[in-house]
């Protein structure tokens, strides 16, 4: 009896099949998506819309940065804006190079960035566990002392860090540039807010199966905080390229200076050659961008992970 029924009833092919799921009916022949409706459509046209907007506004302080880098200095200063130069100026790229040791300085800040990304990888990382997962006496007190570094601008302790600078005999060098940056407050704080999140269960079940904390930390934990690591790294990148204030107090060759020092040498209080300090900025600008477009998605997912705003 049931084999009849079933050969009685219609089959239904794998077209068909596709062709009920692409209409969006299911056997029953009820719909299982809405049709964006004309409200819909406006609603999305006018979203990307604003974002388009959004957009332009923010790159166009950048574009307007590459014209006036192409521009002269006449053209720059003048009171109606020339939105584009009649003639492009792209000596002003090879005046960058001859007013300023650009090479020499694009190394100092290189390794100034990676020492300093690398020093804190790995020190923020620590004390940020430690702070997190480990119980020692004066934990509290001691956490608090370094939280209250954020609370405190960094301009207030400017001068004793020059003294000890000064004492340690590291003024004009690459080291005395680095040592500063060396730890930091938030990167402590940020990877302690990631170790705190993850279970406890994971360090149990590791000391279960004879595991230490060196271990537990090691091949656990760290792989499972990557993500903020990474937003450690970017957000280290951005601040140790775009330091200005401590390389100009600490040093005062200009073969010493990173980029962001010796941009603004160029800038006078009689005479500047603008077009020639935008050219200057892009160059300085373009390993920073370069990095973020090549790890635009892990920088995306890194601070989508952590909750940085």
């Amino acid at each position: 009896m049931t084999d009849s029924l079933q050969m009685s009833a219609p089959a239904v092919t794998v077209q068909e099949r596709g062709a009920l799921a692409v209409t969006g009916f299911s056997g029953g022949g009820r719909a299982r998506r809405r049709r964006p409706t004309g409200s819909d459509r406006r609603a999305y046209v006018l979203a990307h819309l604003v974002l388009g907007v959004g957009a332009v506004i923010m790159a166009f302080p950048f574009l307007w940065q590459i014209i006036m880098s192409l521009s002269t200095n006449a053209q720059v200063q003048s009171v109606t804006p020339v939105f584009w130069p009649g003639e492009l100026q792209w000596d002003n790229y090879a005046e960058v190079f001859q007013r300023l040791p650009f090479l020499q300085q694009f190394g100092n800040s290189v390794l100034i960035t990676v020492v300093r990304t690398v020093a804190q990888l790995v020190l923020c990382t620590m004390a940020g566990y430690a702070f997190a997962r480990l119980r020692f006496p004066g934990r509290g007190v001691l956490l608090a002392v370094v939280l209250s570094i954020l609370m405190v601008p960094s301009q207030v302790y400017l001068l004793s860090q020059y003294q000890i600078i000064q004492n340690l005999g590291l003024l004009n060098s690459i080291g005395g540039l680095v040592l500063p940056g060396l730890f930091s407050a938030f990167g402590t704080f940020l990877m302690r807010t990631a170790f705190l999140a993850m279970p406890t269960e994971l360090e149990e079940a590791a000391r279960l199966d004879g595991a230490n904390t060196f271990q537990i930390f090691w091949k656990i934990m760290l792989p499972l905080a990557a993500p903020t690591m990474s937003v450690l790294a970017i957000t280290t990148v951005l601040w140790s390229w775009n330091e200005l204030l401590w390389p100009l107090v600490v040093t005062s060759y200009s073969s010493q200076m990173p980029l962001s020092a010796g941009l603004a040498t160029l800038l006078s209080d009689r005479t500047t050659d603008y077009p020639v300090a935008m050219a200057a900025s892009v160059l300085a600008m373009a390993p920073v961008l370069i990095m973020f477009i090549v790890l635009q998605r892990r920088v995306i997912d890194g601070l989508a992970s952590s909750g940085l705003k």
